[in-house]
């Protein structure tokens, strides 16, 4: 089949059509607005999608919809941005009218002091009130986990994003009473053509399709693939990295499906946190406040579950809980697909069983069985927006007797990749769930694990939170019907 290639990107920025054809494959997008359209409202802070004073609003095509979301511009990608609509804090208000409602409501309740890191408050409101204009305090702090402030305690911006409504209504904001002609201008970009852009040494690739996606890694195999670029972003503006040629998948709607049958749900891998949320927590209410502490909301937005797994990291949020509910993974390489547990994809700290040209496709998780008891538990210095020191995810099936019919224990920070605790459930099989088996299990923890010291905790802190979190697993599933284990945990180290 004849792939038409384009050599340009196109997107709307405000209400305006942009085209490049001369587009770095490390230019970001704060980069662009701050020294290509000087747009400074925009700001730098972190530059690596932590603080939220980059935030802007990112609306796709999706679904049959359009929907737009908070995104750190700090580590997006120009190139990625194709067929997209970026709108910048200056979108807001027109010159010489007055404040929007989020803006006016910022001024009404005193919410910013400094102000370096109120535009990034702002917009994260924004697109919190186009979602859920009148949202509880809990919604309000889940969507400004990204959002950090030096000044304020937060308090008098909790009180803006409440007083918003009462200032104007949502239904009178351009991004919604214009929604439909935004979709046709969005839906004219989109001509299926595959984006090539660069020389070689330069090069970046929007694949047409996901077998374009598979043809062109096939020729490039040591092509960076980048997704949500939640990780790559940061080996450009942390590390300085050449990363070309790559190729960005965000656009690719085919990595996006979510498919649910009678034995479990699976997710194509370019599936972000966000999207995957809903059917997640419904089947799987256990990992509601793990999912919830992943990055910001800014960062759930852009990573994906495929990423997260593909990159290898021994301290990545999903892979223990994932190994511990039985996930596979399926590899693509050209036309040919192999699937395999997810725990063999690990084989060593920055080593995975993919072999050159070879891309994770999709993750299969089957559900629970009625026996089966479940938790999962992160231990960080933070609550919100924190790396693990230690994750900890478990799965007990028991029999009619009480007995342990079949375990799966996994950990995150505790070996050079997610890793099973194999002699931990080994002591485990086959002995009755109670006090006695556990206190025999803990003693085997340095038989899975020799756990490394870094800043987040020593290798003596990681050990002992491993062993009391295998107890604390049992005594939260002692009495199912007061049970509470879908909790997971931030504690100072």
């Amino acid at each position: 089949m004849t792939i038409e290639i384009r050599n340009t990107i196109r997107f709307l920025l405000n209400d305006r059509l942009v085209e490049l054809a001369d587009v770095s494959p490390v230019q970001t997008l704060l980069d662009f607005l701050r020294i290509g359209r000087n747009l400074r409202g925009t700001k730098e802070g972190c530059a690596e999608g932590d603080c939220g004073a980059c935030t802007v609003l990112v609306g796709r095509l999706y679904d049959g919809g359009l929907k737009y979301e908070s995104v750190n511009a700090c580590i997006r990608f120009v190139a990625s941005l194709d067929g997209c609509h970026v709108v910048t804090v200056e979108a807001l208000a027109q010159s010489g009218g007055p404040l929007h409602p989020v803006q006016q409501a910022i001024v009404d309740t005193h919410a910013s002091q400094c102000g370096f890191c109120t535009p990034g408050f702002v917009m994260s409101l924004y697109g919190l009130w186009m979602e859920n204009p009148r949202p509880c305090i809990q919604e309000i702090e889940k969507a400004l986990q990204g959002n950090l402030c030096r000044c304020t305690g937060y308090a008098a911006i909790i009180r803006a994003a409440e007083a918003i409504s009462s200032i104007g209504e949502v239904g009178k904001d351009p991004l919604v009473s214009e929604r439909e002609k935004i979709v046709r201008q969005l839906a004219d970009l989109r001509d299926g053509y595959r984006v090539e852009l660069g020389s070689e040494d330069e090069r970046v690739v929007l694949p047409a399709s996901l077998d374009d996606f598979a043809a062109v890694l096939d020729a490039n195999p040591k092509a960076t693939i980048v997704a949500g670029s939640t990780d790559v972003g940061l080996w450009v503006t942390k590390f300085m990295r050449d990363i070309a040629p790559v190729v960005h998948l965000s656009h690719l709607e085919e990595l996006r499906r979510i498919s649910v049958d009678d034995g479990g749900i699976t997710l194509a891998a370019g599936v972000s946190y966000t999207e995957a949320y809903p059917v997640i927590i419904r089947h799987f209410p256990q990992l509601r406040e793990l999912w919830d502490r992943i990055g910001g909301a800014q960062v759930r937005n852009m990573g994906t579950i495929g990423g997260n797994i593909a990159n290898g990291s021994p301290i990545g949020d999903t892979p223990p809980a994932l190994i511990a509910l039985g996930a596979s993974v399926t590899l693509r390489k050209g036309g040919e697909r192999r699937t395999l547990p997810l725990e063999s994809f690990f084989i060593a700290y920055g080593r995975q069983d993919r072999q050159p040209g070879e891309f994770v496709e999709s993750v299969r998780i089957p559900f629970l069985g009625k026996a089966d008891r479940f938790a999962v538990y992160k231990v960080s210095k933070r609550l919100d927006e924190d790396i693990s020191s230690v994750c900890g995810a478990f799965r007990v099936r028991l029999d009619g007797e009480g007995r342990v019919a079949d375990t799966t224990i996994a950990f995150g920070g505790m070996a050079g990749t997610p890793k099973r605790a194999s002699n931990v459930e080994a002591v485990l099989k086959g002995a009755v769930w109670n006090e006695t088996a556990v206190s025999a299990a803990v003693i085997v923890f340095e038989q899975d694990f020799t756990p490394l010291s870094d800043w987040r905790a020593s290798a003596d802190y990681r050990m002992l939170v491993a062993k009391n979190l295998l107890r604390r697993f049992h005594l939260e599933t002692q009495d199912t019907r007061n049970v509470r284990v879908d909790r997971t945990v931030a504690v100072a180290v």
